[in-house]
């Protein structure tokens, strides 16, 4: 069953299992309110987006997972981000400080697009700020809350696997060799069982895929703020690295992408049926 909003798009399986599909990052609208700097490209505005990242993962209905898949683009409001995570160098009037995520430009409403380019040339009112939060970062929140304890209520316990992407560059040293394909973040172990992440790094390697975990990526927000296993609510952060599937100039499928959809369709069925300790 298929809900969709103005902000989220809810996809569920006719038999719902305890884990929860989450894609943040993988929308791509971008209201006309958002006034952006004039010459900016689409290129850039764009380039902090998890390209593809929600068709990716389509296979997880199929294995009793709930898919939560944005619709706004992250540079519009990052849904990976507390929502008091705001920018006082952006938005005018802001008496707090900047958290270290917000002074370099990628609070819950970025400042910089994913390649460091200015996205305004204005300054955002505090009344533009919580509009966008209210339209946008709330009904996600809402949604993701609801789904998290509809899934404990029926299974005991919730497993939240947060999907992501990076570029090449966020893992490869300047001129050596390409880091790990994927990374998992546990927050070091406190956010999930450990048998959901040897799990998943099985999955993966199994496909001949290089793994690191925590490293660069221990896993944001929604991680930290779902990860509670005493409470029956685990939460493990996924990085692909768009090396894989996607070609960034183009903004399209690359050449890897039939190998890269059929190994985490694969990756999902192992985790749907493995015993993750929970």
């Amino acid at each position: 069953m298929r809900d969709a909003g103005e902000a989220i798009t809810v996809v569920r399986p006719f038999a719902p299992g305890r884990l929860v599909f989450a894609s943040p990052h993988s929308g791509g609208l971008y209201p006309d309110d958002m006034g952006v700097e004039p010459t900016l490209t689409e290129a850039s505005l764009r380039s902090a987006e998890d390209a593809l990242v929600d068709r990716l993962i389509a296979s997880g209905p199929a294995h009793g997972a709930t898919l939560l898949l944005a619709r706004h683009g992250r540079a519009y409001v990052d849904l990976n981000r507390d929502p008091t995570d705001l920018d006082p160098q952006l938005i005018e009037g802001l008496d707090q400080p900047a958290s270290p995520r917000s002074a370099a430009g990628y609070g819950v409403i970025p400042r910089l697009t994913g390649d460091g380019r200015p996205l305004y040339s204005r300054r955002l009112t505090q009344a533009e700020a919580h509009a966008r939060l209210a339209r946008v970062h709330a009904p996600w929140t809402a949604a993701l809350e609801a789904e998290m304890h509809a899934a404990r209520d029926r299974h005991g316990s919730a497993v939240l696997i947060d999907w992501h992407s990076m570029p090449e560059r966020a893992t490869r040293a300047p001129g050596g060799p390409r880091g790990p394909d994927v990374v998992l973040g546990d927050r070091h172990g406190s956010s999930c069982t450990a048998e959901l992440t040897r799990t998943l790094r099985a999955a993966f390697e199994a496909l001949g895929w290089r793994v690191a975990l925590n490293h660069p990526y221990a896993g944001g927000w929604t991680t930290q703020n779902w990860g509670r296993p005493d409470e029956g609510f685990h939460a493990i952060q996924i990085e692909l690295n768009r090396a894989l599937y996607f070609d960034e100039a183009e903004r399209r499928p690359g050449y890897g992408w039939s190998r890269t959809e059929k190994g985490v369709a694969r990756v999902i069925a192992a985790l749907a049926s493995a015993d993750l300790g929970t």
